[in-house]
């Protein structure tokens, strides 16, 4: 049995904190897989977020939805919005009440997107910033990261520094990347004291 994959690894974290009835954000929709894992572990009583910059991404995310029994999912809302825009798109009340946020970054990844439209460092750290304040204690936000693209070494790099940075009164941060192969997508997860 080998390791778990980085989006696995992004799950299995999230699994471990996330309660039923609890709100959760997808920072970055793409095709939804991590909005509808949200979803499900939220279970009906939940609330979702999941926001992006494409309506395509939208639409791929509620298709899926679509597909599941509504009955067993969180409320999902979707936002065409930056994911720097998370703390005016959600209501007061859930501010510091948020169990978990999940970031996939990079590019919309389906054959007609268009891959120069990709997530970028202001932005996504900005974006991460907000995330953390967004959280609940021991609440977890996890960044999957592409270094093997163009612009998603610069956003790795700054993502990096950004989490290293973070004072450990706020939260702690780990890593979870195969060494042998640096340009293979990678996983930073931060728990929040």
């Amino acid at each position: 049995m080998g390791f778990l994959s980085v989006l696995s690894y992004a799950h299995k974290l999230v699994a471990e904190r996330l309660q039923p009835g609890d709100a959760a954000i997808d920072a970055t929709a793409g095709t939804g897989a991590d909005t509808l894992f949200l979803a499900r572990t939220s279970g009906r009583r939940g609330q979702v977020w999941a926001f992006d910059i494409q309506a395509e991404a939208l639409r791929l995310t509620q298709a899926r939805l679509d597909l599941e029994s509504r009955d067993q999912l969180a409320h999902v809302t979707l936002l065409q919005r930056s994911h720097a825009e998370m703390r005016e798109q959600l209501p007061e009340a859930v501010h510091g009440q948020i169990g978990a946020v999940m970031f996939n970054l990079g590019y919309l990844p389906t054959e007609e997107a268009d891959q120069s439209l990709i997530t970028l460092p202001e932005s996504t750290i900005a974006a991460l910033e907000t995330a953390v304040s967004l959280l609940r204690p021991r609440g977890i936000a996890t960044v999957v990261l592409y270094p093997g693209h163009s612009g998603g070494d610069q956003e790795a790099e700054a993502v990096h520094a950004w989490a290293a940075n973070l004072p450990s009164s706020i939260g702690q941060t780990v890593l979870y990347r195969q060494i042998q192969r640096p340009h293979a997508p990678y996983l930073i997860a931060i728990e929040k004291k």
